[in-house]
């Protein structure tokens, strides 16, 4: 007869008692997920994250209350965990999960891993440790009512990075508001200024500098003295930003928030890699105006203006939506439409500035209108049940039955079958995957006379392909060192075009991350012939378009006990169909519990 502890057999029950499990993220899905761990019996956990608890968190991240804003989520989200469950043992970090000091070995110390992660780079920097470590993973997300879990084991399974991803549409707070690198982060900031000048405020929209941003402060110490910066129960004093600009006129500079990006320059540790933003000076340049601005030809929503006429036009868009905001009358509000033309100028001009300030190029109204997206909102619900699933995953890999572990989807309404909850067979590791294959390599196409190593290393390395701190050689026989981690090594570098190393049509780089474990081979294709504004391609992907659907009738009769079910792991773009979730995957890199 078989023992029960519970509702579990006594094996397993002791085996949760015993083994030790790493949470990373302590939101939305992560505050669900460590509730559920300790009152199924697991007494050994760690739980890691670099956020603090806000306002807007407490709708749906249930171990928090009024009294814990401003405070480190993981160390809270442990206290309260611990109170359904005193005899656990629980460690709490306020940390990021890309701190060099949780290497290979710290992630050796778990049976199993478990993400509740909001962002792409860090779930892939997981999946390459877990590989490094060979420690199962079980990743995670959510999108509004959708949701997913997957299992990932090395050898077995398809890696979180085996499918390329299409471009993502939502971002960490902290790039939205410290360190915006591409168009898309400057056009949802001006979406967020638009909200909070003229509609529904919301603390979730925040557009001042996070001064929790973990790579601000690498030091624990640091982090977590701004993690408990205000220790009065929740009374953080919150000044309206319609208030704010009531009180300024509307004046067109303050309202760009430029006194943030003068704040923004004192966090130095966020520009020792990158370029730092520069404050426009508006008397300068309405005084410089009329001697550098010249016509602009083409079609009006194709043109993009310079500095001073996107001045011009942010300054004439907030005085005809402040003059709307008055007919309203006291308390109302305004909602951004794309089709309204003064808020689309608005935004417009607010994004161009801004990617001015960050050294970007500058976007025609026609782009910017075409990039303009909406945010998906949490749903409490949802979390629930994907940290639900993550455990009864969790509970197969400690039984020893990782054969029978599933990817599993929520959906938002049932399929045909009249299931919300349809799981689907784990696809085998990809033979072309550049993270898990045996010999990563992949085929990059530049420009070698325009590239820099800087480009290189931050573009390339870093954003493409995840790495936190690559090491380059050149496959030259000599064994050139093109880039190294260590501090101040290759600094000199930076600025030099890699066709000035000898790097030409197929020379080969040998990129390391030590960190992760990882190395990587690239072989370098010379073009000249790229798309303006594109400076390099992988070869052989194209993360934007997924395959179109394909109806295979036999395959679906064939399948039984809900295996596939229509649904596709989340790292495939195979067989999308009617209440597929990949067609929420393939645009909103659905593994997001967004936390703006």
């Amino acid at each position: 007869m078989v023992q029960l502890v519970g509702s579990l057999r006594k094996e397993l029950a002791d085996s949760l008692s015993t083994c030790k499990v790493l949470v990373v993220g302590a939101g939305g899905i992560g505050c669900e997920l460590l509730k559920n761990l300790v009152l199924t019996g697991f007494k050994n956990i760690e739980v890691i994250d670099l956020d603090t608890i806000d306002v807007s968190n407490l709708n749906r991240q249930f171990l928090f209350q009024k009294k814990h804003v401003g405070k480190s989520k993981a160390q809270v989200a442990k206290e309260s965990a611990l109170q359904f469950c005193p005899s656990a043992n629980i460690t709490a970090y306020h940390d990021s999960i890309m701190n060099p000091d949780y290497n290979v070995e710290f992630f050796r110390k778990f049976m199993l891993v478990m993400n509740a992660l909001d962002n792409r780079a860090a779930r892939n920097h997981v999946n390459r440790m877990c590989l490094a470590a060979d420690i199962p993973l079980i990743e995670s997300g959510t999108a509004g009512y959708l949701g997913q879990v997957t299992v990932i084991k090395k050898g077995m399974t398809e890696c979180y990075e085996c499918q390329p991803k299409p471009t993502q549409k939502t971002f960490p707070g902290c790039t939205i508001r410290n360190t915006p690198s591409e168009p898309i982060h400057c056009i949802v900031w001006a979406k967020y200024l638009f909200n909070q000048l003229f509609g529904e405020e919301d603390a979730d929209q925040e557009v001042s500098p996070d001064t929790a941003d973990p790579e601000a402060a690498w030091n624990p110490e640091e982090t977590a003295a701004r993690a408990t910066a205000s220790e009065k129960d929740g009374d953080i004093k919150r000044i309206s930003t319609k208030e704010w600009a009531r009180s300024t006129g509307y004046d067109p500079c303050q309202t760009l928030q430029q006194d943030d990006i003068m704040y923004l320059l004192t966090m130095d540790k966020l520009w020792k890699k990158r370029k730092a933003p520069t404050p426009l000076d508006w008397q300068q340049l309405e005084n410089s105006s009329m001697s550098e601005e010249t016509p602009v030809s083409g079609l009006k929503d194709q043109q993009v203006l310079g500095v001073w006429g996107y001045c011009q036009l942010f300054q004439h868009s907030v005085e005809t939506l402040r003059s709307q905001l008055q007919e309203k009358g006291e308390g109302a509000e305004l909602a951004w439409d794309k089709d309204d033309p003064p808020a689309m100028d608005f935004v417009t001009a607010a994004a161009n500035l801004r990617m001015h300030i960050f050294s970007m190029n500058m976007k025609s109204r026609f782009d910017v209108k075409s990039m303009a997206g909406n945010i998906i909102p949490a749903i409490a619900t949802t979390n629930a049940v994907i940290a639900g699933l993550i455990v009864l995953e969790g509970l197969k890999i400690l039984s020893g039955e990782l054969e029978s572990c599933r990817t599993i989807f929520l959906n938002k309404c049932p399929n045909l079958r009249k299931k919300l909850l349809v799981p689907c067979i784990l696809d085998p590791p990809s033979a072309n995957c550049y993270v898990c294959a045996s010999k990563p390599e992949v085929t990059v196409k530049l420009n070698v006379h325009k590239t820099m190593v800087l480009s290189l290393q931050d573009r390339i390395l870093k954003e493409r392909f995840g790495m936190v701190a690559p090491d380059v050689q050149i496959e030259d026989g000599k064994g050139t060192i093109l880039i190294s981690s260590e501090e101040g090594e290759t600094e000199a570098n930076n600025s030099k075009f890699l066709a000035d190393f000898g790097i030409r049509n197929g020379s080969r780089l040998q990129a390391d991350d030590f960190l992760q474990d990882y190395t990587l081979l690239i072989n370098v294709l010379h073009t000249e012939e790229l798309e303006r504004d594109v400076e390099f391609e992988v070869v052989g992907e194209a993360p934007d378009k997924a395959p179109p659907p394909q109806n295979n009738q036999e395959e679906v009769n064939s399948i039984t006990n809900g295996n596939k079910d229509s649904a596709q792991p989340s790292t495939s773009y195979k067989g999308q169909q009617e209440g597929d979730i990949m067609s929420v995957d393939s645009t909103n890199d659905l593994a997001t519990e967004m936390l703006f």
